[in-house]
């Protein structure tokens, strides 16, 4: 007899010390068609069978012994991070379905429970597991020797591999539907790569950006969602949200770290069900529209601090890009300066001026905290004030050693611990000199010529010393 196909592929697993609780919730999920469920009633059990099968997801009720309960979630968090937990709580213990969200669980739910919540829960966890499935497989689908050259991609000044990697990413997620996140610094050119994307997804409707940084929850609604006529005092008619004006195109929400609680709420609605209302309105309008966002926070770290929604969270990060800076991208440095060259010459009306050499040595030791947005006022600057037909590189070290103390001090923060040292040991002189060249090599990215205009020596010298290292 041929065995009946179970959904999920993946068994979930089903954890309470009560057997008749664990077979509700198994016939609860059946009824809506999940019937591949496993069901453990003790913490031992529930961790034996995670270390031997593959699962979809984890139902954990809370009501098992509290401490291993606990401890039972941060195990299956940090060992298996793709298996979403749904954590069920006493309606009388709030504080305990807190601590697991923070900790990681992907949703909870109150006793008593509703059908319909368990399985909205469940179905959630299932979608959330097949879009980073879906993630997984496009990865593995870029082909390494893919060049990327589509039109979209020329505004984009690069020959960096990284870049060329991200190219490909693109193409291959630009004709789904789900959301993008985009990472990166101030200045790397998020905007650019939101663009690209929906210049490839093949949509037929509008690209509409807009920066939500400084909105408060009443303009983010009337941005996005529009009003109807009498809305609010000046509402002297009705007004058509970004939403509708992007429909069957592409939206994309820069500065997404700095949204409200109460917009990030709407923001989830309109990308759980399609549909929101403008203000003033009881009409419920449906969209089509992609949403693209972007950020120079790092949301994983703020929704596992509770300053951001763990819920819109997965639901944004379906697919992730995250640009390099431009002290990761030292070898893009020549084209980016010549084609800014090129543009400050024409739009100045001036004659484009050469690049000394001497230009990208000082360059390259620079930490660029405003990136290739920076880089491109440096060069427009130096174009300005140029007399002669080399560029002089004044401008640019006067830029640079205005910055350089500031830009040094965060550094040394963020990655430079300092030696050891206390009353009864001090140093060599040898370990300080080690410890200086490593630093030094470091942060050049391995450059020697960078590495010792950082240290005030020459390049000879340098490698000189580095010889009687390694020797």
């Amino acid at each position: 007899m041929m065995q009946e196909n179970k959904y999920p592929t993946y068994p979930i697993l089903l954890v309470s010390p009560d057997r008749d609780i664990t077979q509700s919730y198994s016939a609860i999920l059946e009824a809506n068609a999940i019937s591949n469920t496993l069901e453990a009633h003790t913490i031992r059990e529930a961790g034996s069978l995670i270390d031997h099968h593959e699962l979809e997801a984890v139902v954990l009720d809370m009501s098992c012994d509290a401490e291993l309960a606990g401890a039972f979630l941060v195990y299956v968090i940090e060992k298996f991070p793709h298996i979403p937990v749904i954590v069920v709580t006493d309606g009388n213990n709030p504080d305990c379905a807190i601590r697991c969200m923070n900790i990681g669980a992907f949703d909870f739910i109150v006793k008593p429970m509703e059908i319909i919540r368990l399985n909205s829960s469940v179905l959630r966890v299932l979608e959330h597991r097949r879009l980073m499935d879906e993630n997984l497989h496009l990865k593995e689908r870029m082909i390494g020797d893919s060049q990327g050259e589509f039109d979209v991609f020329k505004p984009i000044i690069t020959g960096n591999s990284a870049m060329k990697s991200i190219f490909c990413y693109i193409e291959a997620i630009a004709p789904t539907a789900q959301p993008v996140l985009i990472y990166g610094e101030t200045g790397v050119g998020k905007e650019l790569i939101a663009r690209a994307i929906a210049q490839l997804s093949g949509r037929q409707g509008e690209y509409v950006t807009v920066n939500v940084a400084g909105l408060d929850d009443n303009l983010f609604s009337d941005t996005l969602f529009g009003h109807s006529k009498g809305a609010f005092t000046s509402a002297v008619g009705e007004r058509k949200g970004l939403i509708e004006k992007a429909a069957g195109g592409t939206l994309f929400l820069d500065e997404i770290g700095d949204l409200s609680f109460a917009s990030q709420i709407k923001l989830l609605r309109l990308l759980q069900e399609g549909e929101y209302y403008p203000i003033g309105s009881d009409e419920i309008k449906r969209t089509d529209v992609r949403i693209l966002v972007a950020t120079h926070k790092d949301l994983n770290k703020m929704q596992q601090a509770g300053e951001f929604r763990t819920d819109l969270y997965y639901r944004l990060n379906a697919h992730q890009i995250t640009i390099p800076p431009l002290r990761r991208r030292l070898d893009d440095l020549p084209l980016l300066v010549d084609h800014f060259l090129t543009r400050a010459a024409h739009e100045l009306g001036r004659r484009k001026p050469t690049s000394p050499p001497e230009l990208f040595d000082l360059l390259a030791a620079y930490h660029f905290p405003g990136n290739i947005r920076e880089l491109r006022s440096m060069v427009f600057e130096a174009v300005t004030s140029h007399t002669a037909r080399v560029l002089s590189l004044s401008t640019f070290r006067s830029h640079i050693s205005s910055n350089r103390e500031t830009v040094h001090n965060e550094k040394q923060e963020k990655t430079v611990q300092p030696l050891s040292v206390d009353e009864c040991q001090f140093p060599t002189l040898k370990e300080a000199t080690l410890y200086l060249i490593s630093q030094a090599m470091d942060r050049a990215n391995g450059n020697q010529t960078i590495a010792a205009q950082l240290l005030g020596i020459t390049q000879q010298a340098l490698s000189s010393r580095l010889k009687r290292i390694s020797d």
